[in-house]
């Protein structure tokens, strides 16, 4: 089932906590809702369960409008940062509470319960104490809770953020194995790039309270539309450069040193900012391209990246981080250049700032 926000704002006082938001979620779909915090994302994912009220707008479920239904009578399932288990029920009695709230036949119930504990393989968990589960066993009984009552929609407010790392990454590709096989559109919140790459169809970039982009992982990150979600949706390098006129559109960054450019029709020739992956450039001993000096090296197991101080770009000595093979010392005189097939998006100056 579909779900539409269409123009949601919501304040709180002066702060306008989401500002004319609009959303299209097929059925079916995972959509992360990505940004900084204090961005609007939570805000909007409480809007759409129905804990918060918007000032203008209203939310749309399955082709019916409900801006103004409780959450209850909304049916979303939703699994909160914290989990919000009630620490003197047990495992079952937690995923059984929101089948008790809404009525559900008694005699139903066992067996939906270890239904929901069989999806989350915590089949034979029913009786434990929540507190002697460990932090993932907790995170799985509240996805389980959530889904108990087999909502068309499900709501994750940054769920994994109180796990490890290794058992972050097993848990967030449990989660997305799961809803796609139940079939449920859902609604999922982070700050973390990595989590939102790793988990969504498509992710909608949020920054105080606007819509920046939304789109798969793949056009977001290749093509972001702005400074701002080039630079959170990954690593980036933003420098300086001239944008050259008609035909194939090059850039370059004060050394005659031209390359081909992705550029929007509509920007002009001229001063841009030119977005630089650190994956997409390499470092080369000599030859053609921005000359420098190789001032950090940094191992991480599959990659090693470089910070190079170049001194001919436009506006003098800058940093840019490169991911290359491991064959710069620190101290090196090297040359970066754009790996083969390689294109350079580029933004106009005016409004790269805007926020």
């Amino acid at each position: 089932m579909s779900l539409e926000l269409r123009g949601v704002t919501k304040r709180f006082g002066d702060v306008v906590a989401v500002r004319e938001l609009t959303l299209d979620v097929p059925a079916g779909e995972f959509l992360t809702l990505l940004g900084p915090s204090g961005c609007g994302k939570t805000t909007a994912l409480r809007l759409i369960a129905g804990f918060e009220s918007p000032d203008r707008g209203a939310i749309v479920f399955d082709g019916r409008d409900v801006t103004s239904r409780s959450p209850q009578r909304r049916g979303f399932g939703m699994v909160f940062q914290n989990y919000a288990l009630f620490p003197h029920l047990d495992v079952a009695e937690n995923v059984s509470f929101g089948l008790r709230a809404r009525g559900e036949p008694a005699s139903e119930i066992p067996e939906r319960v270890r239904a929901a504990l069989r999806r989350v393989n915590l089949e034979g968990y029913g009786a434990r104490a929540v507190q002697a589960l460990s932090g993932g066993q907790q995170q799985r009984v509240a996805l389980a809770r959530a889904l108990a009552i087999e909502p068309s929609l499900l709501l994750l407010d940054e769920p994994l953020s109180n796990l490890d790392a290794a058992l972050r990454e097993q848990t967030r590709r449990e989660i997305r194995d799961l809803v796609k096989s139940l079939g449920i559109t859902a609604v999922f919140v982070t700050h973390d790039q990595e989590e939102a790459f790793a988990l969504s169809d498509r992710i909608a970039v949020l920054e105080a309270g606007r819509m920046r982009q939304i789109g798969p992982p793949e056009e977001l990150y290749r093509r972001p539309a702005d400074p701002f979600v080039a630079t959170f949706v990954g690593r980036a390098n933003l420098v300086p450069a001239t944008l050259s006129g008609g035909g194939p559109r090059r850039v370059d960054f004060g050394g005659e040193t031209w390359w081909d450019a992705d550029a929007d029709a509509g920007i002009p020739a001229g001063p841009v900012l030119a977005l630089l992956r650190p994956e997409d450039l390499e470092v080369v001993e000599a030859g053609q391209g921005l000359a420098g000096v190789v001032r950090d090296r940094r191992f991480a197991g599959a990659t090693t990246s470089f910070i190079i101080r170049t001194d001919s770009t436009e506006g003098g000595p800058r940093d840019l981080e490169v991911i290359a093979e491991d064959r710069a010392a620190v101290g090196d005189t090297v040359t970066v250049r754009p790996r083969a097939g390689g294109t350079i998006r580029v933004f106009p100056l005016s409004g790269a700032g805007d926020r």
